[in-house]
């Protein structure tokens, strides 16, 4: 008679690791000694690839200065910023980083006046080495995707404050970053080109899988990112996975 089946029992197969982070912060401080403040006191935190995080506080809490110091506009006291595991300070430049990877929508729109809506995309793009011809094409790309194509030719001055975000928007997704930051972008906007705004954010991080990082102090904001971290004093006091 045939001795039963020996063969080993299955193993359940190993769960895959989870992504790295694509922006980290370590121990992140700033201080201003001439007014003995400090803005971010001591912050680590980490942000997945294709995530949608919100950092959401009252006015002069510091939320601000963190997105600076995320972005690289800004250099911490002490602790460190990496992109994808590298330290910032490990970086040749950093201004290539910024003009390869990350993408900016400020509140003020930072739009340059003399320029049109077309021209304004383009200016990120003279950095790389793309020709006239594709940056041009590239730029009407996303003058449509933000619905604002019918206005290329106007100049800032010559459109409303919501479209100036658009076009702002389209601006900051120029070099196809991996990482879009965005502070307080529906700060100067009225509640419906704001929640257009809030629209545009949804379609990029759906479409696009693009890291959106933004600052607020509404809910509005909050309500529609995967995370949320509650900032005050310098410090984040919560952190909230919806």
């Amino acid at each position: 008679m045939a001795s039963p089946s020996t063969a080993a029992t299955p193993q359940p197969a190993a769960k895959p690791a989870p992504p790295a982070p694509i922006l980290e912060a370590r121990s992140l401080v700033k201080r201003y000694p001439n007014g003995d403040v400090t803005a971010v006191d001591n912050v680590s935190l980490s942000i997945k690839p294709g995530e949608y995080l919100s950092i959401m506080g009252p006015s002069g809490s510091g939320k601000s200065t963190l997105l600076n110091l995320l972005g690289g506009l800004d250099t911490p006291t002490s602790g460190e910023v990496l992109f994808q595991g590298t330290p910032y300070s490990s970086f040749p430049s950093l201004d290539q980083l910024r003009a390869t990877h990350l993408g900016y929508v400020f509140q003020s729109f930072h739009l340059l006046p003399t320029l049109t809506a077309l021209e304004n995309i383009q200016v990120p793009m003279f950095e790389g080495p793309r020709s006239a011809a594709d940056r041009q094409a590239a730029a009407w790309e996303l003058l449509k995707l933000v619905h604002m194509e019918h206005r290329a030719r106007h100049s800032p001055l010559q459109l409303s404050v919501g479209e100036r975000q658009r076009v702002a928007i389209a601006r900051s997704l120029a070099n196809d970053p991996q990482v879009l930051l965005a502070d307080e972008p529906t700060g100067n906007l009225d509640s419906k080109n704001g929640s257009e705004v809030l629209d545009l954010f949804d379609k990029i991080h759906q479409q696009h899988g693009v890291t959106l990082v933004v600052i607020t102090h509404g809910g509005e904001v909050a309500d529609r990112a995967q995370r949320l971290l509650t900032y005050r004093d310098g410090r984040v006091v919560g952190d909230e996975r919806r």
